[in-house]
């Protein structure tokens, strides 16, 4: 699976938000500033050949469909951000976001009760 571009994160969040549907309809859930229709168009069909979304032609348009699932992108690139960037330990990452008190203690205790559980899906 290739890593997308930020337009292209952008892009896939609304398909996966609003798909299947059109260009028009993806723009129009698009948060502003909106990129051009053309630009939209573009990425789509790029996603398209990247393998994440599907198109379906429906009278003079295309439907498009996304091919993955939002779980199975955020899965593979978590991964890979922390591998590149924590030396593929969980343990680091986590202790990072608590050095820079981006989490605190309840909410690690809330990871650790989910852990113990098997709740973690």
């Amino acid at each position: 699976m290739e890593k997308l571009t930020q337009q292209e994160e952008e892009a896939m969040q609304v398909v996966w938000q609003k798909a299947p549907a059109f260009v028009k309809d993806f723009l129009d859930a698009m948060p502003e500033p909106k990129p051009p229709y053309t630009t939209l168009a573009s990425t789509i069909k790029n996603l398209e050949k990247k393998g994440y979304v599907q198109g379906e032609k429906m009278a003079n348009s295309y439907r498009y469909s996304p091919l993955i699932k939002a779980e199975e992108y955020k899965a593979k690139f978590m991964k890979g951000f922390v591998k590149d960037y924590f030396k593929s330990s969980y343990k680091d990452l986590i202790a990072f976001f608590a050095k820079e008190e981006k989490i605190s203690a309840d909410e690690l205790k809330e990871i650790i009760s989910m852990i113990e559980k098997g709740d973690n899906k």
